[in-house]
């Protein structure tokens, strides 16, 4: 079962973002700040929701999706932020039901398209994107620190 995630089921989804934050090397991890920055989300959010999946009464996933705008296309897209699933749950479908779900929002919100990225090396992940019936696109991904001068 896929439900948004909100206030009262929160506190079921930070361990799993833990995890996924410690999967992608995150290295100041904080539960508090976890909370405060994914409660901003939801429904009925105009920046975006997240999604958990729930399995026996147990959340084991989850995806958000942020809503922003591609210029190239002139549209609003949906970009899928996060998907994780517990390592015991993984080829169950369960990533692949919280895509379709991202996919529904994203149309629902009159979106273009729903877009992510994911490291080189998630080879299972890229195992799942691969099956399902997506576009794929070589780009570099850069960041850079808003408090440093270009």
């Amino acid at each position: 079962m896929i439900e948004p995630v909100s206030s009262e089921n929160l506190h079921e989804v930070l361990p799993l973002i833990r995890q996924y934050q410690a999967f992608y090397g995150v290295t100041e991890i904080t539960d508090a700040r976890n909370a405060a920055f994914f409660a901003q989300f939801g429904v009925s959010n105009p920046a975006g929701c997240q999604f958990a999946y729930r399995s026996s009464g147990k959340v084991v996933g989850f995806a958000t999706v942020y809503l922003t705008f591609n210029s190239t296309i002139a549209a609003k897209v949906a970009v899928m932020n996060d998907l994780f699933t517990l390592a015991d749950c993984r080829g169950q479908g369960v990533g692949r039901q919280l895509i379709e779900r991202c996919r529904e929002y994203a149309a629902e919100c009159g979106a273009a398209r729903l877009q992510w990225v994911t490291a080189p090396d998630n080879e299972p992940a890229q195992r799942l994107y691969d099956a399902l019936d997506t576009n794929q696109r070589e780009w570099k991904f850069y960041t850079c620190p808003v408090a440093t001068q270009i």
